[in-house]
């Protein structure tokens, strides 16, 4: 099912900080990978020397839009260490679709902002505007440039970067307990709402909100448009 996009339809910025009408929020950070091409708990690592955690990142980030933010995990003693309510996996070796689940099922609110752990790029504007959306959908999830096995047509919808309502928990424990794991397999059974690289631009030009350091790699690259930043800083 889908609904209309927010371009059509008139909304408040709030952009300013004002966040007493917005209606609650909850947040999740999935942070129950292998980490398998880091080799280590990409979670616990930090972005530059000295620096906090990447999911200490994320947490800050996500506080600034959500009444509480928590942690889908299993077997992480030290996340608790974080000062997150740590919950775990409602179903294992399901994949995202799984740690979603258990996001939307554990958070005490109605609608869930769902990012991953290793995501140290979130644009708080962004997260403001995807916030402050009015709550007539299931799923306000971002639609961008990119390849996958989603669709055919060139882009993708970003799912770990994605608010959720209650609504669709029964569509998604119907998707698992049939042994189907994509997380947008159950779309099509709810109001979903998409931004456009258009939208999403105004508030993050350079995407990279959906950026993953999830390898080596990807950390050194993370620490070099940290430092690029930082030098832009000081001019």
């Amino acid at each position: 099912m889908r609904i209309a996009s927010p371009e059509s339809r008139p909304r408040q910025s709030k952009m300013d900080g004002e966040n007493r009408d917005r209606a609650s929020l909850g947040a999740a950070v999935l942070a129950g990978g292998q980490s398998r091409r880091m080799g280590t708990d990409k979670a616990l690592l930090p972005l530059v020397a000295g620096g906090p955690p990447m999911l200490r990142v994320v947490l800050d980030r996500l506080s600034a839009v959500a009444d509480e933010t928590i942690i889908v995990a299993n077997d992480r003693p030290r996340y608790a260490e974080l000062g997150a309510r740590v919950v775990p996996d409602l179903n294992l070796q399901v994949g995202a679709l799984g740690g979603i689940q258990a996001a939307i099922a554990r958070s005490a609110h109605d609608h869930c902002l769902v990012v991953a752990c290793d995501m140290p790029f979130l644009s708080l504007p962004l997260l403001r505007r995807m916030a402050d959306e009015p709550r007539d959908y299931d799923v306000l999830v971002p639609l961008i440039p990119g390849e996958s096995r989603q669709r055919d047509d060139g882009l993708v919808y970003q799912t770990l970067h994605a608010i959720y309502s209650k609504r669709c928990l029964p569509f998604i424990e119907k998707r698992i307990a049939e042994g189907r794991k994509q997380v947008i397999g159950f779309f099509d059974d709810v109001r979903v709402r998409t931004l456009d690289v258009a939208e999403i631009s105004r508030w993050d030009p350079h995407l990279r909100s959906f950026f993953n350091a999830n390898t080596p790699e990807a950390m050194l690259v993370a620490a070099q448009l940290i430092a690029q930043a930082e030098r832009a800083a000081n001019g």
